[in-house]
């Protein structure tokens, strides 16, 4: 039986789902958005060279972290051992697709477009502890580290988890990745040890994985947003960033999870009971986001400190007002409107407050980076250049995606269909096959 009480399934009426291909259109809509995106991009850097590295930093930041957040939602299922997921996690894992991607645009960003869009790089810091800090090689070289550190965690966990489906099934896929998976299949062995050994390692991992999420994005969130408002500080918004991504990467997962359904047609595997979850886990971190920048806002309000208040006041004046108080309402919608059973499993309506929240918080990015960088201008820069690179970005993610989906299962094979795949549930030690004795 699965997780949620129905019939396990046979093996090969998942790998069937596991293998159905994506429709072309989709990956034609990627290519034609990143392709515009890339012209808008393009033009804007001769036309406009500020505008246009703003624009594409924002929205690396958006997406970049997002990614982040959606393979390490992977991890937490391995760390609770869940099983509900099953069917859906290979979805979160393919999150990993994009960081690399990632990585080059941050690249790009600290050696290319760094003067112009951070402050610190033609205007001195306002005390010596910040000059220490926003000294352009520590600052570079503890954001790459820390980068690198992040994907590198990722695709390490996501490769163990693929190895264990890839060892089992027949040579599928796309042609691009057939050498990495003639690599995975080398020295697989018994089922049952590989289930426990990948699952053992894969436990330590996506202990470090969780750590340097949140302390990793900490640090990056503080160099790529707070530090561009150079007299602004606060304690919180470490926090506020990377559990703005952790929603955002539910929500996202919660729209793959409805596509791929109708893709692989796993409509008795992943059910209602799936979006049921899902949609609670939408509202709960909703209401978390909530509770953040409204504490946020408030300790702020309530300090009444200059070096603060300043931070908040700018956002809440025009022209910034607007699309602050939109911004907000959208990501907040989730909240009210996903309360009921009801709404989280009739897909249209949780499919329009997944994207409420999913735009509220792509507003709340732009109210992060951009009256920062612009101050006080007649009219908020939120234009054609900014739509554009927001196409490039969505189009490219979507390559990335789909061609991670088409080179490996788009389903976890072994985990629902071993009949060793429950023993994961009590640890055993890989060499003997024995329970942990803190488990006996």
């Amino acid at each position: 039986m699965s997780a949620h009480g129905l019939p396990a399934p046979s093996r090969d009426d998942v790998i069937a789902m596991a293998q159905r291909p994506t429709p072309p259109s989709a990956r034609l809509m990627a290519f034609l958005a990143a392709g515009i995106g890339l012209v808008v991009f393009l033009y804007a850097l001769i036309a406009d060279p500020d505008r246009a590295w703003r624009a594409f930093h924002y929205n690396w930041y958006y997406f970049t972290i997002i990614s982040s957040a959606g393979v390490t939602w992977a991890a937490v299922q391995r760390i609770t051992t869940a099983r509900w997921s099953r069917p859906v996690v290979r979805l979160m894992e393919g999150f990993v697709a994009f960081l690399p991607f990632a990585f080059v645009d941050l690249l790009l960003i600290l050696f290319v477009g760094r003067s112009h869009i951070f402050p610190w790089t033609h205007t001195a810091p306002p005390n010596p502890e910040r000059a220490l800090y926003l000294n352009p090689t520590f600052l570079v070289a503890r954001d790459i580290g820390l980068f690198l550190i992040i994907m590198g965690l990722g695709l390490w966990f996501v490769y163990n988890s693929l190895r264990l489906d890839i060892g089992v099934i027949p040579e599928s896929g796309a042609a691009w990745a057939k050498g990495l998976r003639e690599r995975m299949r080398r020295g697989f062995g018994d089922e049952r040890r590989e289930i426990h050994s990948t699952h053992s390692r894969n436990g330590v991992i996506a202990v470090f994985m969780v750590i340097f999420y949140a302390y990793g994005w900490s640090v990056l969130t503080w160099d790529f947003s707070l530090t561009l408002d150079m007299h602004f500080q606060s304690t919180l918004y470490g926090w506020w960033s990377f559990m703005t991504a952790w929603l955002g990467a539910i929500l996202s997962i919660s729209l793959l999870t409805m596509w791929f359904r109708n893709v692989m047609r796993a409509d008795n595997l992943i059910v209602t009971k799936h979006f049921h979850d899902l949609g609670k886990l939408s509202f709960a971190f909703t209401a978390f986001w909530g509770y953040l920048t409204f504490g946020q806002y408030l300790v702020i309000w309530y300090g009444n400190m200059p070096e603060e208040t300043h931070f908040m006041h700018l956002r809440l004046s025009a022209p910034w007002v607007t699309i602050t108080t939109i911004a907000a309402a959208l990501a907040f919608l989730p909240f009210f409107g996903l309360m009921s059973k009801a709404a989280k499993v009739y897909l249209p309506t949780f499919i329009g407050f997944a994207l409420s929240g999913l735009v509220g918080t792509y507003l709340q990015r732009y109210t992060e980076v951009y009256p920062s960088l612009y101050g006080i201008p007649k009219h908020a820069p939120l234009g054609v250049v900014e739509i554009g690179v927001a196409l490039l970005y969505l189009g490219t993610w979507g390559l990335c995606y789909l061609a991670f989906m088409s080179a490996f299962p788009k389903m976890r094979i072994v985990m629902q269909t071993s009949r060793y795949r429950d023993e994961v549930q009590v640890p055993v030690d890989p060499r003997t096959m024995e329970p942990l004795p803190a488990h006996e």
